[in-house]
């Protein structure tokens, strides 16, 4: 008979420490399941079960029995029995959904301010998390990054996740449209799970979810199905080595005996934490607050936000993600001093640039427009063989050709205590370094950068 496996090999308090030494690597992906709580006039429910419920009502269905939950799949499979057609019900959804205008969960908000995330999945169709990113991040501006995958049309990520320049959302199941193109059944989900492990995956994704550390927030996988799900995120047998691990929360894997049975025998580097994901959420952001305490407001500005388009006569900083608090010191510095600049927010918390836009055409248009570029420097971009800053580097060499040789465009900036540079271009090499620990102001550098607008010529 299987018995569930005694609670020490399911979760282990020192899990937290070991995760959080992988989230600052940046080596960890939350996958965001559908069954966080939302509030109805009061009333507490998960998107689910409103949509579900209200879907009932507007296609005239029956309200099924009191004691049993209203589901999303259900109310679909009793909408089918009637020989209806299915693609009525997927604008009727969309609507549904629309005018609810559900805000963010506490939970999914906590979860979002959490910037060391960087590439969240979400096998939930509403745009939630979304909505979460950018009120937690960017004060309501629609900044992150969607991307929905289609059977017909595959849409994978444009980098890696180390190389990208916002929040970005991945929806594996497909995303709200008024066409059937995301699951909203068992029906659904099947097609999606078997278009998934065939050619047209999208393959960077799931290369990170193979090579990253997974956290299963809110599923709602059955046991068989979460078996299913883990094995194609990790590309091998689950009972095979690996280095990486896989953190379940929810409500439903820890009371299923099978599915507890299979993992604590065979996949042992798969855990499953004692409590629902608003609970894992809520320990795993205050541990990481305690860790990563917000910056002074001196370092960061409550009140500045780039603008969307790089200014005219700007100065252009460009920098790695590992380096936000000296550019945020350096920023407040320059914006004490009156000299307009620009930077990409935070490379952790997504660009400056609206969702939609050409990121890389207006960042080389900045670059042509802006006054100075200034590089930053340190140990952590002499680490790095590989990032956004090293184009930009590059944009600002090419810019940098076209100027008299007199004009002091490209200003290196070096914020710690690192002194040699093997991995520069030539020309961002030759040109003279500013010492500035910690990205800290100084009066002899304001000197040398414009105060007012006017791009080189």
């Amino acid at each position: 008979m299987n018995v569930a496996a005694p609670q020490a090999q399911l979760w282990d308090e020192s899990l937290w420490d070991e995760l959080l030494a992988y989230l600052e690597e940046g080596r960890v992906i939350p996958i965001v399941g559908p069954t966080w709580v939302v509030e109805d006039q009061g009333q507490r429910t998960t998107l689910e079960g409103y949509v579900a419920t209200r879907l009932a009502a507007k296609v005239a269905l029956p309200a099924g029995d009191g004691d049993v939950p209203v589901t999303l799949n259900g109310v679909v499979s009793r909408y089918l029995q009637q020989g209806k057609r299915r693609e009525a019900l997927y604008p009727a959804i969309r609507d549904i959904v629309q005018e609810a205008r559900f805000e963010p969960p506490q939970a999914l908000l906590r979860l979002a301010s959490i910037t060391d995330f960087n590439l969240f999945v979400t096998t939930s169709f509403d745009l939630l998390l979304e909505a979460a990113i950018d009120e937690a991040r960017f004060r309501g501006e629609q900044r992150t990054q969607s991307i929905a995958y289609r059977r017909d049309k595959v849409q994978d990520l444009d980098v890696g996740k180390a190389d990208l320049v916002r929040p970005t959302v991945y929806h594996l199941f497909g995303k709200l449209a008024a066409s059937p193109i995301y699951s909203i059944c068992d029906d659904d989900l099947l097609e999606y799970l078997f278009a998934l492990q065939a050619e047209n995956r999208p393959a960077r994704l799931f290369d990170e979810l193979q090579n990253n550390h997974l956290l299963v927030l809110g599923g709602n996988f059955s046991d068989w199905l979460a078996r299913l799900f883990l094995r194609m995120t990790k590309r091998r047998r689950l009972s095979d080595p690996r280095d990486v691990v896989e953190i379940l929360a929810d409500d439903r894997s820890r009371q299923d005996r099978d599915l507890v049975f299979f993992l604590s025998n065979f996949s042992s580097r798969t855990k499953i934490f004692d409590g629902d994901a608003p609970e894992f959420t809520e320990q795993l952001w205050r541990r990481w607050q305690a860790r990563n305490p917000p910056r002074t407001e001196a370092a960061q500005p409550a009140d500045w936000m780039p603008p969307n388009d790089v200014p005219d006569g700007a100065v252009f900083i460009s920098y790695a993600r590992e380096d936000a608090d000296a550019v945020h010191r350096l920023a407040a510095g320059l914006r004490a001093r009156g000299i307009a600049f620009w930077f990409d927010l935070d490379r952790d918390e997504g660009s400056g640039l609206q969702v939609g836009d050409n990121f890389d055409l207006k960042i080389r248009r900045g670059i042509r427009s802006c006054s100075r570029f200034v590089a930053v420097l340190s140990a952590h971009t002499e680490a790095r063989l590989s990032g956004y800053f090293r184009r930009e580097w590059q944009y600002a060499v090419d810019r940098s050709l076209e100027l008299a040789e007199h004009i002091p465009f490209i200003m290196p900036i070096v914020v710690d205590d690192t002194q040699r540079f093997a991995t520069l271009p030539e020309r961002i090499d030759r040109a003279h370094r500013i010492a500035l620990p910690g990205g800290a102001m100084t009066d002899e550098l304001a000197r040398r950068l414009p105060s007012s607008s006017g791009a080189p010529a």
